[in-house]
């Protein structure tokens, strides 16, 4: 039995409150945010019996509101990058807002977990803040994104549903548009299983394993060169349980930061097995299923010391990981390579699983 509650959080001036859900089974608390449907923290125990936290984040909500790294947000209207932010939908061009270099990422300058300006109109859109209802053993958030958000077309009624059944926190997402557009929503948690993170917390000693037998190779600016290289024989081949620190000495950049193919264009829509890390000093597991095509497995390459998170600690590099189960990066120009999702209404499933002895996120 899932105990769902909420409160206020938290106060944004000019444009409204925040508040706090909590969903708390026996083994397990999650905290999610009304703003950006964050999830805020993820609480489970190790093998010392204790409560820690294993997810990054702030102490306060301006941590959040001037967070720059998506720490626990909901990413969209397109999670990960487009070449250039520019795309082709039913023979019209659309130009986006540009953030990442030469190309946009996350759905722009101001996505799904932040605040935008109408300059028309001279007033800030509430778009950050989500709508929440209770559901069934969790919450259901919402959000509308108006036509030409960021350069995206049409009018997008978004929601994420959470909920959360013994150790498994399950990820539900829906969007509908009144035009054709591109879709690619996914949660950009960074997580760290040895519990609370301090200055010289590091990811060394997790391993990881992922089910892919192909990732995306990417050029200097991180998007895909539209091959669909076989992970045998290369760092990336991560199909059996892999130590990460001495993996990220035989990669050629700063770590991963790549998109592993769990299943192809033609293959069936099911939820599959995408990835496993464990901690085994606290004995913690997190397990990932998901019905997307691909999953991107960054270690925290850009994190650098420059932000306090919670408890006053420093978030370096390397201290964190991410899985965001998504469609291949860039498929919106690639899609004689992959997936893309250009939709009127679209469903898509993740699970992350604070595990007990089924599937799972964390098991202890």
């Amino acid at each position: 039995m899932t105990q769902v509650s909420h409160q206020p959080w938290g106060e944004v001036a000019d444009v409204g409150s925040v508040d706090l859900w909590v969903l708390q089974s026996s083994n397990v608390k999650v905290e999610v945010l009304t703003l950006g449907a964050i999830i805020r923290a993820v609480c489970c125990r190790g093998n010392n019996g204790q409560m820690e936290d294993v997810v990054l984040g702030y102490d306060d909500l301006e941590g959040y509101v001037s967070d720059k790294r998506y720490m626990g947000a909901v990413v969209g209207r397109v999670a990960n990058r487009i070449a250039g932010g520019r795309f082709v939908v039913e023979e019209k061009e659309y130009q986006l807002e540009i953030n990442n270099g030469p190309n946009a990422l996350h759905g722009g300058l101001k996505g799904f977990n932040k605040f935008c300006q109408d300059s028309l109109k001279d007033e800030i859109l509430v778009q950050a803040i989500w709508l929440a209802t209770a559901v069934e053993d969790g919450v259901q958030l919402s959000l509308t994104s108006p036509d030409e958000d960021q350069g995206y077309p049409g009018e997008v009624k978004a929601s994420v549903s959470y909920t959360l059944q013994g150790e498994t926190l399950t990820a539900e997402y829906q969007a509908s548009s009144t035009k054709t557009t591109p879709i690619n929503l996914t949660n950009h948690s960074y997580f760290n299983l040895a519990g609370q993170v301090h200055d010289a917390s590091n990811i060394y000693d997790h391993q990881v394993s992922i089910s892919a037998q192909s990732y995306l190779p990417v050029d200097d600016t991180s998007i895909p060169t539209g091959e669909i290289r076989a992970v045998e024989g290369t760092p990336f081949d991560l199909r059996q349980q892999t130590v990460i620190g001495p993996r990220l000495k035989e990669l050629p950049g700063p770590g991963f930061d790549h998109n592993f193919c769990l299943s192809g264009p033609k293959d069936p829509w099911a939820v599959r097995p995408a990835a496993r890390v464990c901690h085994p000093a606290s004995r913690r597991v997190l397990e990932v299923s998901t019905s997307q095509p691909g999953v991107q497995f960054y270690t925290a390459n850009f994190l650098d010391g420059s932000i306090t998170g919670k408890g006053g600690s420093r978030y370096g590099k390397h201290n964190s990981f991410c899985l965001e189960t998504q469609n291949w990066p860039d498929a919106v120009n690639q899609r004689s390579r992959g997936p893309c999702h250009k939709v009127n209404c679209r469903r898509a499933r993740g699970n992350l699983t604070p595990v007990s002895k089924k599937q799972s996120l964390l098991k202890t």
